[in-house]
């Protein structure tokens, strides 16, 4: 292949991950729809099924490539720690989207990288650049505006929250930047999605809801949208190096707010709306600063 063709094959690759970021954070808000519109049905019992059906769809793919879910022994305590605060993050998260606009829980998830950039410094040793530094007190600003903190805690915690969804999954995003190499990514997607589902099935015993049939379709489809964006994001990056894609998972604030409009009549207020600036624009930073480091 000559190097012209290489530089298209290339831009035809970019082009490609684009499209699938966009695919997999327009799949990632569908969820938060189904998830918001199950008003009946616990927290956790939503966890469940979006877990159960991840599960059942990782081991098929792990039974297909003939590969074991349990992973290197050395690397065990490593996947464990991602499936705890994966669960976590993902329990923190179903909470704020029970509780908050659509679009401000999804904005605090988003809020991951910057708590990967700290946590990794601190346990990966990794150094932190002037212009991530920026980045992280530029997208604190905006988590001020968002979750706009009062001396009444009652008021803030389901804010807090929502931060805190975005807390867990940067920790467990150390994790799968630490497993990246070591493992399949198939085999940390089942850790997670193992430890999920034996969590959220212990704790949700005495509260199971039956659901009804439209809670039953709703509740299957979280778990296909969910791993639908999962798989759309894990092919995407296959594409293309994170650095020149993963702005594009912004994306997910604008179709969740569009669809929280849409289906909810959500419309958030002035401070919310100033904080996805702040957040997406400390983003934009790490886009345009990271890539190719």
């Amino acid at each position: 292949m000559s190097e012209e063709e290489s530089l298209i094959q290339k831009e035809k690759n970019k082009v490609k991950a684009i499209g699938l970021m966009l695919f997999s954070a327009f799949s990632f808000a569908i969820m938060g729809v189904f998830v918001k519109a199950l008003e009946d049905i616990p927290s956790f019992e939503k966890a469940l099924f979006r877990n159960l059906i991840s599960l059942i769809i990782v081991l098929a793919v792990l039974y297909k490539r003939k590969e074991s879910p349990w992973g290197h022994k050395d690397n065990r305590k490593y996947l464990l720690g991602r499936g705890i605060f994966g669960t976590l993050g993902l329990l923190s998260f179903f909470y704020a989207l029970d509780t908050l606009y659509l679009a401000d829980a999804s904005m605090l998830n988003r809020l991951s990288p910057f708590f990967v950039i700290l946590f990794a410094a601190i346990f990966l040793k990794e150094k932190i650049r002037k212009y991530q530094m920026f980045s992280v007190f530029i997208a604190l600003l905006g988590v001020l505006l968002i979750v706009k903190p009062s001396f009444e805690f009652q008021e803030s915690l389901p804010a807090l929250i929502g931060l805190m969804s975005g807390v867990f999954a940067g920790i467990a995003y150390v994790f799968v930047s630490y497993l990246g190499k070591k493992e399949s990514p198939y085999t940390i997607v089942f850790y997670f999605s193992f430890i999920s589902t034996i969590v959220t099935g212990i704790i949700i015993i005495p509260h199971y809801v039956s659901p009804n049939f439209i809670e039953l379709v709703l509740l299957i489809g979280t778990g296909i949208t969910a791993s639908i964006g999962q798989f759309a994001l894990t092919y995407a990056y296959k594409y293309a190096p994170a650095g020149e894609v993963s702005i594009y998972n912004y994306s997910n604030i604008i179709f969740a707010g569009i669809l929280g409009f849409i289906f909810f009549s959500e419309m958030p207020d002035i401070l919310s709306l100033m904080g996805y600036v702040f957040i997406v624009f400390a983003g934009y930073i790490i886009y345009k600063y990271g890539k190719g480091k």
